[in-house]
């Protein structure tokens, strides 16, 4: 082989194995710290969360979205965020079933919370909405593919706020299932880091059970076309998982005893 062959060989191998490490970070980013199918990572409270920032303006083809001609544009991000010395009481929610609204940008999403089955989030859940803390809050993190949640509750917009509390895993599905409609508590490696972050499931999901599986405290009963159209408008930028494309934030939360 000539010199010059030699020289354009070499460069073409270079250009491969720099592709092929930019690939690899691009997975790793998608799929999660775990190395595996991500699940863990895509609901969890990490860092890697902040990607895309819920205050940016959406793009040409979001304000075309379904959900757009319905959304209203998301307030400011709260100028401080309330926090508090330890979990309140799991009596609060034990032996009982609740309803809950999410005011939202987009309109209002309705759920049932498993007090009976999850007594010390649903509690903590309940606590929360009552002090007000997700007032004005976005939903920072979407992740169309592989799993299939949006994840609501920190009103920093950074994926890293949480109320100063955490607790730990309850009613979390044996099987790693979470069916369309879930509700369930976003958290980090750490079991006991369930705080203010949850997610809703819009597609049936697969999650690991290693470490605990993540609790599931309730089910959406009215507003999932709303979750819908936000997960077709996709993730902004068109990445595969960030912030939503189509903004939506959380204007209140009131709750109300069922059973």
């Amino acid at each position: 082989m000539s010199d010059s062959n030699t020289s354009r060989a070499t460069v073409v191998a270079a250009v491969v194995a720099v592709a092929a490490v930019i690939l690899g970070v691009v997975l790793f980013q998608v799929l999660g710290d775990d190395g595996g199918d991500g699940e863990g990572a895509a609901v969890a409270t990490a860092p890697e969360t902040t990607q895309a920032s819920p205050e940016a303006s959406p793009s040409d083809a979001a304000q075309e979205s379904p959900a757009a001609g319905e959304c209203t544009s998301p307030p400011p991000l709260p100028t401080s965020v309330p926090s508090f010395d330890e979990a309140p009481s799991q009596d609060i929610a034990e032996d009982s079933v609740w309803k809950a609204t999410l005011t939202t940008s987009c309109g209002d999403i309705v759920l049932e919370l498993y007090g009976d089955k999850a007594p010390q989030t649903v509690s903590s859940f309940i606590f929360l909405a009552r002090e007000g803390y997700w007032k004005d809050s976005p939903c920072h993190r979407l992740v169309p593919q592989g799993i299939y949640v949006l994840q609501c509750g920190d009103p920093t917009g950074t994926g890293t706020g949480g109320p100063g509390y955490g607790y730990g895993i309850e009613n979390a599905p044996a099987d790693g299932t979470y069916p369309r409609g879930t509700l369930a508590m976003a958290r980090t490696q750490d079991p006991n880091s369930n705080g203010g972050q949850f997610f809703i499931v819009f597609e049936e999901t697969a999650l690991p059970v290693e470490g605990g599986g993540y609790s599931i405290f309730g089910e959406v009963v009215e507003g999932m076309d709303i979750v819908d159209a936000i997960a077709e408008a996709g993730v902004a930028g068109g990445a595969g998982d960030g912030a939503p494309a189509q903004p939506i934030s959380i204007l209140d939360v009131t709750v109300e005893k069922k059973a």
